[in-house]
């Protein structure tokens, strides 16, 4: 029971991290500040292959999240 409650803890924190990154990205995306959204997708990006390599989510979830983020702040930079 104790090794649960610790890595559900774990993972809620890592979750939480990578949740913010990308929340922190598409509201920059939003705002149409293409700098703070290219800044935050890197910290999204890293936060997502962070939680992939404690196995917080699969890899593939992170790779389309990643990828449909980095396809919207490309479109943004372009306009």
């Amino acid at each position: 029971m104790r090794v649960t409650v610790k890595k559900t803890e774990k993972n809620r924190k890592i979750k939480g991290q990578f949740r913010s990154a990308i929340k922190a990205t598409r509201e920059a995306i939003a705002k149409g500040d293409k700098d703070k959204a290219q800044e935050n997708l890197k910290k999204s990006i890293q936060a997502l292959d962070k939680a992939v390599e404690k196995n917080v989510i699969h890899k593939n979830t992170a790779a389309r999240t990643k990828s449909r983020l980095n396809k919207t702040v490309k479109e943004m930079v372009k306009k």
